[in-house]
């Protein structure tokens, strides 16, 4: 008899986030194909995967706030680390994009590489592919993203307000 591992997928926490985007909305796997770039199929494994993990609820609709927190806060860094490459233009990210970069004033920017961005700075690789296109549709999508790219890239500083930020939005919707 074989058994399988689930693993998660970087892509997992992007259609978490997502969910967590739309508020209190009702939301349909054919909308989230379309805001996020990303297939159905791979929509309804990401979210098998995610309530496999208890990061969904057993409805598969609703996210398991805390349970999220935790992991961005304990294990993003290590299950999905990034450094920052090459300069490159792009979508500002981690620190150098909302709502942080209200708070740290930084000559290093970070974004993510993309025909669509104005801004020149180190490259750093987003959680999915299509991240760049689905942050330019949705500002607290774009937010939250650039949240989890300031723990996975940032200093302690960085990465601390992060997660006090992340707090906020998460468990207290705002």
């Amino acid at each position: 008899m074989k058994t399988q591992q689930v693993n998660m997928s970087p892509l997992d926490i992007v259609v978490l986030l997502k969910i967590l985007s739309l508020e209190q909305q009702t939301w349909f796997q054919k909308t989230m194909e379309e805001d996020l770039h990303i297939s159905q199929s791979e929509i309804s494994k990401s979210l098998a995967r995610s309530k496999y993990a208890g990061l969904l609820d057993p409805t598969g609709k609703k996210v398991r706030r805390m349970a999220l927190v935790e992991f961005l806060q304990y294990g993003i860094s290590f299950v999905f680390p990034q450094r920052a490459g090459a300069i490159t233009r792009g979508i500002p990210t981690a620190h150098s994009a909302p709502p942080l970069n209200k708070k740290i004033k930084s000559q290093e920017m970070y974004v993510w590489p993309s025909g669509k961005g104005t801004t020149k700075g180190q490259s750093i690789i987003p959680l999915y592919p299509t991240v760049p296109l689905a942050a330019i549709k949705d500002k607290k999508l774009y937010e939250l993203l650039a949240l989890v790219d300031a723990i996975r890239v940032g200093r302690t500083r960085e990465k601390e307000m992060a997660i006090q930020e992340l707090k906020i939005k998460i468990l207290h919707g705002e």
